[in-house]
């Protein structure tokens, strides 16, 4: 899934940009808030994780602007721990609000929990055929067999076995699986879904469908 960490702090930034990459979420960082407006503008994020003291344009201004367009769910940090501050960023439209510090698996299952809320209602487990996905403790099996997937590989998997057996472009992965500086001629979703493929072993269950993308056989 696709996060968009608004974060000025770069050290800070750094490091919850890869941790979330960690758990198998694609992430691109603005390190302001004209930054942050420009980037959701051109790309549909299902979460912004928004620091609320950014530079250039507040965090609050963003918040509201993002909360009036209906686009992302949005989580809020801020260093503040009074609860008049919470209120307040929740009433300016943020889905959810953490203070900081914070434990990163807090953030993480924050984070995980917008995403569910971004998307129609699904499942807490994936299955199709023999294959079970736990988005939740980021695990995979077939048959019974674990499935070592990386990161880009389960996403694939999991945006799949979302879809139900509907056709998914490789643009609809490309844009949920990688970030912004993924090359859209690239071919890594082809290569990807081949090396898919080959882990998740026979019977096929990735079909390609010629001229429109892939799907979950039956």
């Amino acid at each position: 899934m696709r996060v968009l960490l608004a974060e000025d702090e770069r050290p800070l930034a750094k490091y919850i940009a890869a941790g979330l990459r960690k758990h198998g979420f694609a992430v691109d960082v603005a390190y302001d808030g004209r930054a942050a407006l420009d980037k959701c503008a051109a790309t549909p994020y299902d979460v912004v994780v928004l620091d609320r003291d950014l530079p250039l344009v507040h965090g609050d201004a963003v918040c509201r602007k993002l909360a009036e367009q209906g686009r992302a769910r949005i989580l809020m940090l801020t260093a503040s721990a009074e609860v008049a501050d919470r209120v307040d960023g929740l009433v300016l439209g943020a889905d959810d609000y953490l203070g900081k510090p914070f434990a990163f698996s807090e953030l993480i299952a924050r984070v995980g929990a917008l995403v569910r809320r971004s998307s129609p209602a699904r499942p807490p487990v994936l299955r199709a055929a023999d294959v079970v996905l736990d988005p939740a403790r980021r695990g995979a099996e077939r048959a019974g067999r674990s499935l070592a997937l990386t990161p880009k590989e389960f996403g694939v998997l999991e945006l799949l076995l979302t879809a139900g057996g509907d056709v998914v472009s490789a643009e609809t992965l490309l844009d949920k699986v990688w970030d912004e500086h993924a090359d859209p001629f690239t071919n890594a979703v082809r290569i990807t879904v081949g090396t898919l493929r080959r882990k998740l072993g026979d019977p096929p269950l990735v079909e390609t469908v010629t001229g429109a993308g892939y799907r979950i056989g039956a």
